[in-house]
Order: C-alpha cells, then sequence, then structure tokens
C-alpha cells in the first residue's frame, strides 16, 4: 500500500524538489541573501522531516564548552506561541516547546531561545552570548551558519529515501555538501564492515572523509518527579515495563529496554505528540490492573517535558515513572577530531571582548 501511495505522490515529489533546488540556488548565487554573525554559529540538522538525534548531539556541543556563554535557539516544534521567547521559570512545553524545554531544565547556565525566525532570534543573541547553537536550522538558509553538523539516522540512511511527499526528505540528498561535519545518528557500537561502507558510499569521496558514526548512550532511570535514580541494570526479567514514548523512532529505545526485560508494553504515540488525559488514564489503568510485582513506567526524556504540566502530572504522582536519558557516544577517533573541528572553528570565531 505505501509503495503504491509513493507511486501516486511521486509527481509532487519532482515539483517540491524543482522548488526546493531552485530556492537554494537563489541561496548559492546570493540572489536570497544569508545574514551572518560575528560570534561563532554551529547549525545541527538533518535533512528529514523527524528526529535523527539532534537534542543529543546540541547537548554534546554544550558540554563541549563549558566555560563559554551558549545560546540554544530552537523554532519551538509544537509551542502555542509566537515569536521571539526567552526561555524561564514560567516556561512549559507548550509555551517554548519540549527539546528546548528539555534544555532549560537540564543547563542552567545555558540561555534557551525560541523564535521562527532564526535571524531575528540570533540578532538577539548575540549580544551577549560567545555561541549559538542553531537546532533543526539547516534548510533555514536566511541565517547563515560558520559551521553545520548534518545529522543522518543510521537506519534510515541504508534505505531508500524520498522527496516530500512521498518519502520524507526535506530537500534533495545532495544538500548535504553544505554541511562541514556529517554524522551517522543511532548506529550499533559494532557496525559490521559492510554496513559502514555502505553507508560512506552513499557520499562522495571528499565528503566520505568528514563522515562519523555516534552510538545511542543511555544513562541511569530519572524518576519524573520525585524520588531516587535507578540503574537500568534493575530492570530485570520479571519487570513488566510500561513503555510511554511520542518520538520519531522509539525502536532504538525499546530494543535497549529488551535486554533486560522482555515484558514491554509499548504506548506509541507520533513525534511532539500531546498527551491527553484520557491517554494516561488508560496507561495506568493497565498499569494498576497487571498482576506483574515488578513493574515500572519509563518515557523518554523528551516526552517528559510534556508529560511534567498541569493535570498529567498529577495524575503520575507515587507512580513508579522514570524517563531515560540519553547521550552520543563517539568512537576513540571520531571523537578527537570531531572535538578539534568544533574547537578550532569556535575559537577561531570567537569575538574579541
Amino acid at each position: 500500500m505505501i509503495k503504491y501511495l509513493r507511486y501516486l505522490l511521486f509527481p509532487f515529489s519532482i515539483l517540491y524538489g524543482i522548488v526546493v533546488f531552485v530556492r537554494n540556488k537563489l541561496y548559492d548565487t546570493g540572489v536570497f541573501k544569508s545574514t551572518g554573525f560575528d560570534i561563532p554559529v554551529i547549525c545541527v540538522g538533518n535533512l528529514v522531516v523527524g528526529g535523527s538525534g539532534k537534542s543529543p548531539v546540541t547537548e554534546y556541543l554544550v558540554r563541549l564548552f563549558p566555560d563559554l556563554k551558549i545560546a540554544i535557539l530552537s523554532r519551538g516544534y509544537g509551542r502555542k506561541t509566537k515569536g521571539f521567547i526567552l526561555a524561564d521559570d514560567q516556561a512549559t512545553a507548550e509555551t517554548i516547546g519540549d527539546e528546548p524545554m528539555q534544555f532549560y531544565r537540564k543547563f542552567p547556565q545555558v540561555t534557551v531561545a525560541v523564535c521562527e525566525d532564526r535571524v531575528v532570534g540570533a540578532t538577539e543573541l548575540q549580544k551577549n552570548h560567545d555561541l549559538i547553537i542553531l537546532d533543526d536550522a539547516y534548510q533555514h538558509r536566511a541565517i547563515r551558519a560558520g559551521y553545520n553538523i548534518l545529522l543522518f539516522e543510521f537506519e534510515k540512511l541504508l534505505n531508500p529515501q524520498f522527496l516530500l511527499p512521498a518519502g520524507n526528505l526535506r530537500e534533495s540528498f545532495s544538500g548535504y555538501k553544505r554541511a562541514q561535519s556529517i554524522m551517522i545518528t543511532k548506529a550499533p557500537e559494532e557496525i559490521p564492515a559492510r554496513m559502514a561502507s555502505e553507508c560512506r558510499n552513499k557520499f562522495e569521496d571528499n565528503w566520505q572523509r568528514e563522515l562519523m558514526f555516534s552510538s545511542l548512550v543511555y544513562q541511569d532511570l530519572v524518576p519524573l518527579i520525585s524520588g531516587e535514580s535507578l540503574l537500568c541494570s534493575s530492570i530485570t526479567p520479571d519487570t513488566t515495563v510500561f513503555l510511554l514514548t511520542g518520538i520519531a523512532n522509539p525502536k532504538p529505545l525499546r530494543q535497549y529496554l529488551a535486554q533486560y526485560s522482555s515484558m514491554i508494553h509499548h504506548y506509541d504515540y507520533p513525534d511532539h505528540y500531546r498527551f491527553t488525559e484520557q491517554d494516561i488514564n488508560a496507561l495506568l489503568k493497565d498499569f494498576k490492573n497487571n498482576p506483574s510485582t515488578e513493574k515500572i513506567i519509563i518515557t523518554t526524556e523528551k516526552d517528559a517535558q510534556r508529560l511534567l504540566g498541569g493535570t498529567l502530572k498529577e495524575l503520575l504522582l507515587n507512580l513508579p515513572i522514570f524517563y531515560l536519558p540519553v547521550k552520543i557516544g563517539l568512537g576513540a577517533e571520531d571523537k578527537i577530531i570531531f572535538d578539534q573541528k568544533i574547537i578550532a572553528y569556535v575559537s577561531s570565531h570567537t569575538r574579541n571582548r
């Protein structure tokens, strides 16, 4: 069915591709103007609709520069507000979006802002910051980032990809040539040589040198509301896991948890989904009716931001509900090269004060 639907949508993908191609050419030739800034601006983006692991990479960059005054600028996908907003103690996932809310709670020393127009947002932020990280702005070409990190999800890269609306590519695959670094995310820790070679062969020879692989490294379970953190190893084969997700690709998370328990009840919703009281009550009914003596509710860190507001938090009080943070893991050689390139860019473009 999906194959036939793609056939039907393919003519529209051609039209879409032509429009995007012309738009990019107008930016490349200077007909459309891009605005640059006199401080380092790093863009973390991808070519597809949906998640490719941008948030863990953004967090990696924040940790790489502990002594700089950093601002993270996002569109704030899914928020109910408009315009430029700085995150503060009154911010919620509804006012700034779930990912910016995650950054704000996780890095109190970092300025988190949202704005649909990245030029407007960066203009506000450049005055008092040393580095701006653009979250998901690779196609926002009105702003000129000094360094672009482009992400491709390992499993999706190995499969055929099509332009919107037949597929999920926002622009032609050749758009990768605007990037300074290319990272394959969510790769297995041990990549078969054949699969690694297949990934590299997707890119031209000179770009293959820019390629690096990263994996997901899951951390300790963090209580959503109160309590102490738990090691994932505390999940045993006798534990029933109620997994609640509203992310683009929950498969790696489910595979990770399956190492500990096969009894996983997955409540799977679309990316950035706004959970309702009905959704949570359905989960809680199943949780309470389950006869297992060992049971736990697990969600993602991004989803946690949408569960901590309003009545949803009240429904989850006094329950064993945890979120599972994740970091990126780079091989030793890739980490050295990647860190050196990013640090060299930032240090060579830092504004003198």
